[in-house]
This record gives structure tokens, C-alpha cells and sequence, in this order.
């Protein structure tokens, strides 16, 4: 009950396995739903449970994206329909957050179109993790809590026991979250500057600071087909590393990342489930950290109105 209103929590499709793991650690039941495809492509969704006066919370990553997040959207506006008194869209990645700014002339700004369609739908509240970009929050016009890795990834750094670490930021765009952590972990700072000759494609990666004899621990957002950091913990391997090991929030893993990070130089990738793997992929260097108790606590605030500051991991 959040302040003696009825709370229902629901899981789209791709996103049912964290639903649960997080709807078990609040110890409350996940909501039943029901989607319906048509030949053509087209799908219906309907619950099967009353969201009647109801704060409804709505778990789904908007990867892949299209689909996801269009399954997202009718569940927003199913709920809405059903009486639901509030309706939060819980995104543990948040898709077209790439798409920020405009880079060159005539392209669309993707996430915030897709902002204005969830307010459109009419969302009441967003929760999401490690935005590719922290401004994307300003572009919702409807309270957004955005969750950091930082609490997960720390925990589990410190619990390596790894002496010379080195934090690298695998572009500038990536510089202040490593620069965070570095000043947090007492530990050294580089910055990998790379050249792209198209999207997905690096022509050119230099780094900046001091490799040799490190343990270099690699940040970002998210890892997508993978040729940055492998490419990046080929290079530090080649200057005198000791290991390297990544830590992305978002496995998005599209194309050939999967055999890239097998065969690359880097000792393990650590990531956390707000997107599944794929199956039959060798997974074996590949660490997956679980973000549900983080969302299940940061949730029982939101329900209960209290301050979720305590819940978040400060760098600074």
C-alpha cells in the first residue's frame, strides 16, 4: 500500500526476469498481463489484474527498442484506461539515449522524442539507470529518478582486492564518471581518445596517462558490439597492463560483441541484468551483477514517500 493506496507492479515481455527479481525483494506478488500478437506484427495488451485506483509500476527496458518500447507505451496508456491512479515506467535502460544532441545537421533528437511520447502516453514518474547523458532527465516534464551503477560496481571492485588500479574512461564523453570513481577508489586516471571513421567503427584509439603496471578497470554506460573497450584493452594490454576488466551497466551486446569479448585480452566483463544475455552464447568472461535489490529499495521510497537520497553511491 503506498500511503493506504493500492500498489500493482507489472513486467513487460523482455524485461520479466528482472520484474520478478525485483517485485521478490519488495516481497510483493508481479501483476499478470496478457499480449496478444497479430500476423502482421501487431500486438494488443490487456492486465489481468485490476489497476483500479491503483499506483501502477510498469518494469521494462526499452532495448532492441522499437517493440519494447511500444509494448511499454500501451501497458502506460492499458493502465491509465483501467483507472490506475499513477502510472511509473520503471527503465532499467532507457534506448535512444545515444541520440542527445544534434551531432549534424537534420537529425532527429531521439531521446527526446521519446520522452514526449511517454509523457504523451502519460506517465506520471520515470525510473531509469546510468543515462547515456545525465541531461536526458530535463528533457521529461515529469519527475525522473536516475539510478547509478555506482552502488553495484564498487562493492564488487573493492571485493577483488586488485592493487595498482587504474580507472579509464574509454572516450571523453566518458570522463567524468571514471574521473568519480578514480578520485573514490584513491586510484589513477585514463582517458582513451578514439577516432571513428563511421558509427560502430573506431579508425584511431590513443590513451592519455599511465598504463604500465596497472590493473585497469574500464567504465562505461553501456557496451554495444564491443570493438571500443576491446580495442581499448588490446592497446593497454600491448602498453604494459596488468589486466583489464570492463564495467557497463547496459549489456546491449549487439553484432559481433559476444565473440569479440571471447577472444579479446580483457580478463572479465562486468555488467547488470537490466538486460538480459543472450542465450547459446558463451558467456564465460562475462559477470553479470543483479540491480533488482537497488531498484526494490529505491521503489520502497517512491511508495512510501521517503527521501531515496541514502540509496545512492556519492563519488563526488
Amino acid at each position: 500500500m503506498e500511503n493506504g493506496r493500492k500498489v500493482a507492479f507489472f513486467g513487460c515481455r523482455k524485461s520479466i526476469i528482472l520484474a520478478k527479481n525485483i517485485a521478490k525483494s519488495l516481497n510483493l506478488k508481479l501483476g499478470n498481463s496478457t499480449f496478444i500478437p497479430f500476423s502482421d506484427g501487431e500486438f494488443s495488451i490487456s492486465y489481468d489484474d485490476s489497476t483500479r485506483g491503483a499506483t501502477v509500476f510498469i518494469i521494462q527496458s526499452t532495448f532492441a527498442p522499437a517493440d519494447n518500447f511500444l509494448e511499454l507505451c500501451l501497458m502506460i496508456d492499458a493502465a491509465h484506461r483501467a483507472s490506475a491512479y499513477k502510472v511509473v515506467a520503471v527503465i532499467p535502460y532507457f534506448g535512444w539515449a545515444r541520440q542527445d544532441r544534434k551531432d549534424k545537421p537534420r537529425v532527429a533528437i531521439g531521446a527526446k522524442m521519446i520522452a514526449n511520447l511517454l509523457c504523451a502516453t502519460g506517465v506520471d514518474r520515470v525510473m531509469t539507470m546510468d543515462l547515456h547523458a545525465d541531461q536526458i532527465q530535463g528533457f521529461f516534464d515529469v519527475p525522473v529518478d536516475h539510478l547509478y551503477a555506482s552502488s553495484i560496481f564498487v562493492p564488487y571492485i573493492k571485493s577483488l582486492n586488485l592493487e595498482n588500479i587504474a580507472i579509464a574512461a574509454p572516450d571523453m564523453g566518458g570522463a567524468k564518471r571514471a574521473n568519480a570513481y578514480s578520485r573514490f577508489l584513491d586510484a589513477s586516471l585514463i582517458i582513451c581518445h578514439k577516432n571513428r571513421e563511421k558509427a560502430n567503427q573506431i579508425s584511431e584509439m590513443t590513451a592519455i596517462g599511465d598504463i604500465e603496471g596497472k590493473n585497469v578497470i574500464i567504465l562505461d554506460d553501456m557496451i554495444d558490439t564491443a570493438g571500443t573497450v576491446t580495442k581499448a584493452a588490446d592497446m593497454m594490454m600491448a602498453n604494459g597492463a596488468l589486466s583489464v576488466r570492463v564495467f557497463a551497466t547496459h549489456a546491449v551486446l549487439s553484432g559481433p560483441a559476444y565473440e569479440r569479448i571471447l577472444n579479446s585480452r580483457i580478463t572479465e566483463l562486468v555488467v547488470t541484468d537490466t538486460i538480459p544475455l543472450k542465450k547459446r552464447k558463451d558467456t564465460s568472461k562475462i559477470i553479470v551483477l543483479s540491480a533488482a535489490d537497488l531498484f526494490a529499495d529505491v521503489l520502497t521510497g517512491v511508495i512510501n514517500d521517503t527521501s531515496i537520497a541514502p540509496h545512492f553511491l556519492d563519488l563526488k
